[in-house]
């Protein structure tokens, strides 16, 4: 489900079935490394987007967590913790970020949710059938992830 009245009006209906809040963190940079920044905010739209048809029902697709890349990492970190106090406060049992900027996994032990880094790549010069069949590739990827996560912790909830 995406972060649209509709969609979360069924959410606020289902909630009991969707258990998995996802959350893409976008960096926003300016300058040389503006051309850059966009492109991983194209794939990672490009990807959460797909990845939210795959899982409807199951998952709720927040708008993207952005940031300044320049910014203080501890003002960021301490952001995020908020938001991500309020999404467990709102029974989300599992909460999965996707980013391209792989610092994130060395911040990922001061949140509870899981960081998944996928390095961006780049769409610009290539044909919307060969981005799809890329994004198709990248998303097989994710739900075995977000399988085995989902599983460990049904585990944990049935002992």
């Amino acid at each position: 489900m995406k972060w649209i009245p509709e969609e979360v009006e069924t959410y606020l209906k289902e909630m009991e079935y969707v258990d998995t809040a996802v959350v893409p963190l976008i960096s926003l940079s300016f300058r040389e490394e503006m051309k850059q920044s966009a492109a991983k905010h194209q794939f990672i739209t490009l990807l959460t987007t797909h990845m939210e048809r795959q899982f409807t029902g199951r998952i709720l697709l927040f708008p993207s967590f952005t940031y300044l890349k320049s910014g203080s990492t501890e003002k960021v970190i301490n952001e995020l913790k908020e938001w991500e106090e309020n999404i467990e406060k709102s029974n989300f049992k599992h909460i999965f970020y996707l980013t391209s900027e792989s610092d994130w996994k060395i911040h990922e032990q001061q949140l509870n949710g899981t960081i998944l880094w996928l390095p961006a790549i780049p769409l610009e010069s290539v044909s919307d059938s060969q981005k799809l069949s890329l994004i198709d590739s990248q998303v097989n990827q994710l739900l075995t992830l977000f399988t085995q996560k989902w599983n460990e912790n049904s585990e944990f909830d049935s002992n």
